[in-house]
This record gives structure tokens, C-alpha cells and sequence, in this order.
């Protein structure tokens, strides 16, 4: 009962700081909302009997609050209102834009996402895929520009995200290559359109929920236990395939609309050369989902077992079956969106 109140009061704080920061209309809020966020999920992270998860807290804190220096100092810098022009404009939004892709974990510095997110716990994994994402990447997409570097990130967050995932044997690990190359599209989307990058977001964190959630039901954390796996209900492995395939961006599924509107968005603003890039590194993500799903479904014919069902796990299947299917089905609005957009 303790645990569970403790963790309430600090979900209670991690959604706290990041509304501080959304609603904020200085850079000095901002600042002040990320830290509460992040000294609250600090706490989620680390546990008293386990030595790795403390060692992750420690990590996402060295990291953070490097980002949080770097975000102080270029505040700091823009109230001194230093003389260069050049200096005033440029220096100091790429300044800020790299703290705030450090948080979130961007390509080239996104090493620390994949080793914190493959030590710790499901729960804690969706929160740094979701969560943790939106008040950064919101004030990033406030201010942000297209310029060299920017695109430079886009480019190595597709290509690092795509390769990463491909030797991975933690399936925590794969979720967090994923996430990066995900960042690609979103950071790539938020300097052509607000509205765009903000469906793009709500699907992705939709579809990682679902995916998580299901994993999370069925203890999975290796890839040897997707393909080792048996279950009686055929269903459960279905839907998490569905999920992963979705995540990917595979069509019908939903997953594939917001990547089918950014793809059209970047070609009408001239920006062939990026959806190439985006393209390409997505087919390899799907083909490590590929990969996955095939296997499993080849290995597991023999219909053995994943693990005992009891009547919570029962509903807890019909609501997910529910769910993934009402998800995944959504492709139906698709040319809804299009005309919208």
C-alpha cells in the first residue's frame, strides 16, 4: 500500500512538471517544469533490492541534468541579450534544441535511452516513450528551425535507429531503437506542420501503449521467449504482432497513416532527399518486426504454452483484443486525414 501511494505521488509530480512546462511563458518555467518532471521519475526508476535499476537512475540523472545545465546556460545567455546577432539567433536555439534532444534521447546522443530502457521496468519504459517526450518536444517544436544540424540529427536518428535494433536481443532494446527512428519522423514533421507532428505523436504513443501493455501482461523481456513461447489463446501473440507491425509502419495499419501524410507534407516542401533517408531506415525497422513476428509464428505451431491464464489475464485479453483491433482498424479514416491535411 505504501509502494502504491508512493508511486501515485510521484506520477502526480512527473505530470505536474510537464504541465508546468507546456503551459509556461518564460524559458526559465521551462526549465523549472523539466527538473520537477525529472527528479519525480527518478525515484520510479530506482528500487532498494536491485542494484541495476539503481544504477539506471543514476545514469538517466547524470544525463538529464547535463541537459538541464545546458538548457540553464543558454537561458542564461539569451537574458545577458548578448551583442552578436548571429550569435543571439543561432547559438542559442541550437543550444537549447540539443538539451532538449538530449532529454528525449535523439540521435548522435541517444546512447544513454537503450541502456536505461533495457534495465529497467515495462511501465518505466513507456513512460521515457511517451511521457517524457511531450514537454520537450513541445517547446522544441515552439522554435525550432530547419537548418544543417537539425537535419544532420533527423538523418543519423533514422539510420542509428533502424541499425541499432537489428543485433538486439532485449526486446526493451528494440522498443528504444525504435523509439529513436521514431524521433526521426516527428523532429522531421514538426518543421513542416504543428498539427502534423502532434497526430503523429498521439498514434505513436497510442500504438506504444498497446504494444507494452501486452508485453508487460505476458512477461515478455528477451526475444528468445517470443520465439520459445506457446499459449493456448492464439489471440494474445496475434495481437502483439499486430501491434509491433503497426509500430512499424506497415500497411493497413495505423501506424502507417501518420507516416503516409509526412511523406506526402515533405515531398510538397521540397524534401526528397530526407524521405528517402526516412523510408529506407523505416523498411529496416519493419524488417526486424518482420523478422520477429514470422519466426514466432513458425516456431510456435506446436501450441504449448506462454503462461497460465487465470480470470483477470482472461479480461485482460478481451479488453486488449478490443483495443489493438479498434487501433489498428482506424486505417478506414485515412482518407479523412489526407483531405484535412
Amino acid at each position: 500500500m505504501h509502494n502504491n501511494s508512493s508511486k501515485m505521488l510521484f506520477l502526480s509530480f512527473i505530470i505536474m512538471g510537464s504541465m508546468i512546462s507546456l503551459s509556461s511563458y518564460s524559458w526559465m518555467g521551462v526549465w523549472m517544469g523539466l527538473e520537477i518532471n525529472m527528479l519525480a521519475f527518478m525515484p520510479l526508476l530506482s528500487k532498494q533490492h536491485n542494484k541495476l535499476m539503481n544504477e539506471t537512475s543514476i545514469k538517466y540523472f547524470i544525463i538529464q541534468a547535463l541537459a538541464s545545465s545546458m538548457l540553464m546556460m543558454s537561458i542564461i545567455l539569451i537574458q545577458m541579450k548578448m551583442t552578436m546577432y548571429w550569435v543571439m539567433n543561432d547559438m542559442m536555439t541550437l543550444m537549447i534544441s540539443l538539451s532538449l534532444m538530449l532529454k528525449i534521447g535523439v540521435a548522435p546522443i541517444h546512447y544513454w535511452l537503450p541502456e536505461v530502457m533495457g534495465e529497467t521496468n515495462w511501465m518505466n519504459c513507456l513512460m521515457l516513450m511517451t511521457w517524457q517526450k511531450l514537454a520537450p518536444m513541445t517547446v522544441m517544436s515552439y522554435y525550432i528551425k530547419t537548418n544543417v544540424i537539425i537535419m544532420l540529427m533527423v538523418i543519423m536518428s533514422a539510420i542509428i535507429g533502424s541499425l541499432g535494433g537489428l543485433n538486439q536481443s532485449s526486446l526493451r532494446k528494440i522498443m528504444a531503437y525504435s523509439s529513436i527512428n521514431h524521433m526521426g519522423w516527428m523532429i522531421s514533421t514538426m518543421m513542416i506542420s504543428e498539427t502534423l507532428w502532434e497526430l503523429y505523436f498521439m498514434i505513436y504513443s497510442t500504438l506504444s501503449i498497446l504494444t507494452i501493455m501486452m508485453m508487460n501482461q505476458n512477461k515478455l523481456i528477451w526475444l528468445n521467449q517470443m520465439f520459445n513461447s506457446n499459449n493456448n489463446n492464439n489471440l494474445n501473440k496475434y495481437l502483439i504482432y499486430m501491434s509491433m507491425l503497426s509500430l512499424g509502419g506497415l500497411p493497413p495499419f495505423l501506424g502507417f497513416v501518420p507516416k503516409w501524410m509526412a511523406i506526402q507534407m515533405m515531398i510538397e516542401n521540397k524534401m526528397t532527399f530526407i524521405v528517402i533517408i526516412l523510408v529506407m531506415s523505416s523498411m529496416i525497422t519493419l524488417y526486424y518486426y518482420l523478422r520477429i513476428t514470422l519466426t514466432s509464428i513458425i516456431l510456435t505451431m506446436e501450441m504449448n504454452k506462454w503462461n497460465v491464464k487465470t480470470p483477470q489475464s482472461i479480461k485482460m485479453n478481451s479488453m486488449m483484443s478490443m483495443m489493438t483491433t479498434m487501433s489498428n482498424m482506424m486505417i478506414m479514416m485515412s482518407p479523412m486525414m489526407l483531405f484535412y491535411f
